[in-house]
């Protein structure tokens, strides 16, 4: 196992949400979109960044979760994985406070 940490803190709007769904174990989960936009200095120049995130919450996070506003936005701290057989990184959102 690797000592390297992994982990994003982001703070973002919700984009949208597919509906609260249970794993076969019966955890709750939530499938979301994040959308992120700021200013950030990159080499002495001011860059507009803006980020769209596949997201996934789960357990009792996800319940909360679930009952936000889209376009509310939030500060939320997670880690990045791939799913299995996928190309596209996806947000494990593990916390989340009002911005």
């Amino acid at each position: 196992m690797s000592t390297f940490a992994n982990q994003l803190n982001l703070t973002a709007s919700i984009l949208e949400t597919e509906p609260l769904r249970y794993t076969p174990s019966g955890l709750p989960a939530l499938n979301m979109r994040l959308e992120h936009a700021s200013e950030i200095s990159e080499a002495g120049q001011i860059r507009q960044v803006k980020v769209n995130i596949k997201s996934v919450v789960f357990g009792a996070a996800a319940e909360r979760l679930a009952v936000q506003d889209i376009g509310s936005c939030w500060n939320f701290r997670g880690f990045l994985a791939t799913p299995k057989g996928a190309r596209h990184v996806v947000f494990h959102v593990q916390e989340f406070v009002k911005e």
